[in-house]
């Protein structure tokens, strides 16, 4: 596999492909945030996460034809604009769906998630009918445009510089957020014992709700995230769903730092991968590795320690 390359030309490949896992990094962080809050938090199996994610992404499709239309001089702002949208209408949807649906199915994960592909389902053929089976995509700014040499054979897309420092500003908050506000001390507070919470005045009702929206509220920022590297189509969420749940359980599920360790390892062998083999035999051999690791170690690479 390596034989018809040299040194210099190894070097890079591994460069150029790690930097190309970095940009998928970011998306499956973003995703796999989300998903990590509901799921790991409220033991909710969301099989429509990519669905919120895509009507992040539509949101800011939405957007940028509006800045292109009518505010022309304000459109290299347009996308901060879209993903604060992108949180809300994808965070309220899901705090709708809570209300609506999965308040009535906690505990039974089974249910939920035949509920929530039902909802992929409901959500697809929407985003179909609206904006049509085709794929669309966002016109980037001018200031994103471009790349940055590093050298002379590796050069880093300015876009996906952009995404990675979106990833890592989304966690950093997302860490603060559970770990150093009050609702995040009420999760857990409800993660630990939900009956004592409850009798303590946490209101668990409204934690599960708001935690419900946050985490589909982040999928939709991953959405508008990932226009800026690819086009957007009715059912582009579920080429990701399956990987976001891999990134999500291989980390340990509820735990922020497992989730981030997890997606930078799938991506960056991933990325790799499909380089030197097909894109269908890196995800396999990707799978069989994640596979193999949690038949030793099933709790995850990070596990959070609750007392039963």
């Amino acid at each position: 596999m390596f034989a018809d390359y040299s040194w210099g030309e190894l070097l890079s490949i591994f460069a150029m492909q790690g930097f190309a896992g970095l940009i998928l990094f970011s998306v499956f962080v973003l995703m796999a945030l989300g998903l990590a809050i509901i799921f790991g938090q409220m033991g909710v199996i969301n099989m429509a996460h990519g669905e919120f994610m895509i009507l992040g992404a539509y949101v800011t499709y939405l957007v940028s034809r509006l800045f292109e239309t009518y505010m022309p001089a304000l459109f290299g702002i347009y996308f901060f604009i879209a993903m604060a949208l992108a949180f809300v209408v994808a965070g309220a949807l899901g705090m709708v769906v809570e209300w609506t649906l999965i308040r009535r199915l906690y505990k039974r994960p089974l249910d939920t998630l035949l509920a929530t592909w039902g909802l992929s389902l409901i959500l697809q053929q929407l985003f179909r009918s609206v904006f049509g089976p085709r794929e669309v995509g966002v016109t980037i700014p001018q200031w994103m445009m471009g790349s940055l040499p590093l050298t002379d054979t590796i050069e880093v897309p300015i876009n996906g510089l952009f995404v990675m420092v979106l990833a890592m500003s989304i966690s950093a908050a997302i860490y603060v957020l559970m770990f150093r506000s009050r609702w995040g001390l009420q999760v857990r507070a409800v993660v630990a014992n939900r009956t004592m919470a409850d009798a303590v005045g946490i209101n668990t009702e409204r934690t599960d709700r708001l935690t419900f929206g946050i985490g589909c509220g982040v999928a939709g920022v991953a959405g508008a995230a990932f226009t800026m590297i690819g086009s957007t189509g009715p059912t582009s969420g579920q080429l990701y769903i399956v990987d976001t749940f891999l990134v999500v359980v291989f980390g340990g599920a509820g735990s922020l730092i497992g989730t981030i360790a997890s997606a930078f390892s799938i991506s960056q062998a991933q990325s790799i991968l499909e380089f030197f083999l097909s894109g269908s035999m890196a995800k396999v051999l990707t799978l069989l590795a994640v596979v193999g690791i949690l038949m030793v170690r099933p709790q995850g690479l990070f596990a959070l320690k609750l007392r039963k």
